[in-house]
C-alpha cells in the first residue's frame, strides 16, 4: 500500500527531536489548515536552506557563506576559540551575548561506546588554530557528562604544547537555583569549583 503524502510529511515530522507521532500529526494538521501562511512558506524555507546552508570550514558553524558571519566579523577576539561540542551549544552561548571570540564546533564528544574517537571530531583543526600566533586561550565549553570529561581532558593534554592557555566552564549553582533541587553531581562540582566571597 502506498504511502499519502500526510503520511510521509508525518513520519517525517515524527523523526525531529522533540516530536513523537501525535505531536507530528498535529503539526501536519496545523500545517495544512494554514496551507497559505505556513506550509507553503515553510516547505519554500527548507529547500533554500538545503541548497545553501553548508558548514563554515573553520569552525563548524553553520551558515550560507563560508566562513561564516562569526568567523568573518573582524570585532570578535581572534585571540580567544571557544570549543563547544555542537553548533546548537555555540548558538546557546551567542545568545547568552557574554562571549565576543572565535568558536570551534568538534561535532561531538569522544565516546568508546559510539565508537567515536579523536578522527571522527574536528580536532585535528583545533589544534591546528590553537596554534596560530594570534591564539592565546582555548576554553572548553563542553557538557559536563562522563564523554564531556574524558573529551575536555583528552583536548587539554593535545592542546599543551601548542603555546596557548586552557580552560574550562564553570560548573556549579546555576543562578537561581535552590540546593535542594540539584542533583548531587552539580552540588559536587559546585563545591569543587568554589571561589572567595566577594566583599
Amino acid at each position: 500500500m502506498a504511502v499519502s503524502e500526510i503520511d510521509r510529511l508525518i513520519e517525517l515530522l515524527a523523526r525531529l527531536p522533540g516530536l513523537g507521532p501525535r505531536s507530528a500529526r498535529r503539526a501536519v494538521l496545523h500545517l495544512i489548515k494554514k496551507r497559505e501562511a505556513l506550509l507553503l512558506p515553510l516547505a519554500t524555507a527548507l529547500a533554500a536552506a538545503a541548497e545553501k546552508i553548508r558548514s563554515c570550514s573553520l569552525c563548524g558553524n553553520l551558515d550560507t557563506e563560508d566562513p561564516c558571519a562569526i568567523c568573518r566579523d573582524e570585532r570578535r577576539d581572534p585571540a580567544i576559540i571557544c570549543v563547544v561540542q555542537e553548533v546548537a551549544d555555540l548558538w546557546a552561548i551567542e545568545r547568552s551575548g557574554a562571549f565576543g571570540g572565535r568558536y570551534h564546533v568538534l561535532g561531538g564528544t569522544l565516546s568508546a561506546l559510539d565508537g567515536r574517537g579523536p578522527e571522527q571530531l574536528r580536532v585535528d583543526g583545533l589544534a591546528a588554530r590553537a596554534r596560530a600566533p594570534e591564539v592565546s586561550e582555548v576554553i572548553l565549553a563542553l557538557s559536563a557528562t562522563v564523554d564531556g570529561q574524558t573529551t575536555s581532558h583528552y583536548l587539554s593534554e593535545r592542546l599543551a604544547g601548542a603555546g596557548v592557555s586552557v580552560s574550562r566552564l564553570a560548573h556549579g549553582v546555576p543562578v537561581g537555583g535552590e540546593l535542594d533541587y540539584l542533583d548531587d553531581g552539580t552540588l559536587t562540582a559546585a563545591l569543587k569549583a568554589r571561589r572567595p566571597a566577594e566583599r
